[in-house]
């Protein structure tokens, strides 16, 4: 393998999260844009604005399935790239590159042609009614054409950081939000496309992020490369893959699992007014959240190069300044609500009872926010040392284990009050669960520290 690797063990962990993290972070908040920059036109198309948001928040839970695919073979095939190229094997992580295509593009793919079979049935089944429904119709059979390249352009993008180049990661989702934006208001309002015009230009966009980490993965530029006889399906790699791969999937199948729970309970408690609402919020917290999820695609190659390398301080360092950075994040994005939240709600909607209605749910969606940061990044430290259950778990406590149960409870009590407030008890709990599994893998990595050091010391 190229040496241009070694600075992952060498330079300081807080330049190297710096250097990993920043980039992925502008590249996280530029891809949320694709769905908020969407949502933002369409709350503001004449007459219908308010039912068109509440059309594509009705899918929603439908667009999380499909990114949980992008998810499990993205995640999964960079953390294994990040550990082989820690021990020195280009040639393994050049197999994982190629079979992760194949992989993805057949999960994207089935999952297309199944929509297409029972669209109908699927809009109505996660909240949708007969003033909804044709808007959600139009945006989501125009979006699920393009689950192959927006799968594949993220698998690639993942791949692209584990290459040790988090610049042109970013790079790649700035080009295709770029794309998206300029053609949003030609196609919404230019060409009078309406939903359909949003949907088919943020096709257009991903098809381009796609064409991009294909030309970086067959240039100079690129340390691995995309080669023709590592694009097959390898049943090793591809169960690798997905053994890690598994905890993204797991929380992002738990969020559209979530999403569509939300979407019933809103629909019976607050009608489609409050799913337009939820619509709006989500977008919101999608932006507050993406930053942390940024910071976890840099520092998960830190984590996975250096425990490949047996760097055990750099691993424990490179977690504690990774959940420190994201806590500031959340505590900056807790305030920003708290002060400003009207001004972001503004930014969707000019609905006097749309406006009012999202407002007040949002100032309780954030009410532990602060904390969020801590149990996401641990999360990922698992994922990307080999520990994929332990991360798996993490995930599921708070999107399934404890999150569901707290819907069904709290909404019955409280009706949609209790759909606010179900989001913060939830974090609340998985962060104490996370805690606890964090403290004891610490001591495990002092453990694992002094075995290295009594085998340095005998030889």
């Amino acid at each position: 393998m190229s040496l241009s690797h070694n600075f992952l063990e060498q330079e300081s962990i807080g330049k190297l999260l710096w250097k990993f993290s920043l980039p992925a972070v502008v590249g996280m908040i530029v891809n949320a844009l694709y769905n908020v920059v969407d949502r933002i036109y369409i709350g503001h198309i004449e007459k219908v604005g308010h039912l068109a948001i509440t059309g594509v928040g009705v899918i929603f839970p439908v667009m999380l399935l499909s990114f949980a695919f992008a998810l499990l073979v993205g995640l999964g095939s960079s953390a294994n790239i990040s550990l082989y190229l820690g021990k020195k094997e280009k040639d393994r992580a050049e197999q994982f590159l190629g079979n992760s295509l194949v992989l993805g593009s057949i999960f994207s793919f089935a999952f297309m042609i199944l929509l297409f079979l029972v669209m109908k049935k699927v809009i109505y089944l996660v909240g949708g009614s007969d003033l909804s429904y044709p808007y959600a119709k139009q945006y989501l059979e125009i979006v699920a054409i393009g689950f192959l390249p927006m799968t594949l352009s993220y698998i690639l993008n993942a791949a692209i950081r584990a290459d040790g180049n988090p610049k042109m990661a970013m790079l790649t989702l700035l080009i295709g939000t770029f794309v998206n934006v300029i053609l949003d208001p030609i196609f919404i309002f230019g060409l009078d496309m309406g939903v359909r015009g949003a949907a088919l230009a943020t096709i257009l966009s991903q098809m381009v992020s796609f064409l991009w980490t294909i030309y970086y993965f067959t240039s100079s530029k690129s340390v691995m490369k995309l080669k023709r006889k590592n694009i097959v399906l390898h049943f090793d790699l591809s169960k690798r893959v997905i053994a890690f791969g598994s905890s993204s999937f797991g929380v992002q199948v738990g969020v559209s699992a979530i999403n569509y729970i939300m979407n019933i309970i809103l629909r019976q408690y607050g009608g489609d007014l409050s799913i337009g609402a939820m619509a709006i919020i989500q977008s919101i917290m999608s932006l507050l959240l993406m930053p942390i999820f940024g910071i976890n695609q840099g520092v998960q190659p830190i984590l996975g190069y250096n425990y490949g390398a047996r760097r055990y301080d750099r691993v424990k360092e490179a977690l504690f300044k990774g959940i420190g950075a994201a806590s500031v994040i959340c505590i900056i994005g807790f305030l920003s609500i708290e002060l400003f939240s009207q001004y972001w709600i503004v930014l969707f909607t000019k609905e006097e009872s749309l406006l009012h209605l999202a407002e007040y749910g949002l100032r309780r969606q954030v009410l532990v926010f602060p904390i969020v940061g801590f149990q996401i990044v641990s999360s990922i430290y698992f994922q990307a040392v080999g520990k994929p259950k332990l991360s798996f778990l993490i995930s599921m406590s708070r999107q399934i284990l404890v999150l569901i149960p707290c819907l069904f409870l709290l909404s019955s009590i409280w009706g949609l009050d209790g759909v606010w407030y179900a989001s913060p008890l939830s974090d609340f709990i998985a962060t104490i669960v996370t805690f606890i599994l964090i403290k004891r893998e610490l001591k495990h990595l002092e453990y694992l520290k002094l075995e290295k050091e009594r085998e340095e010391t005998i030889e």
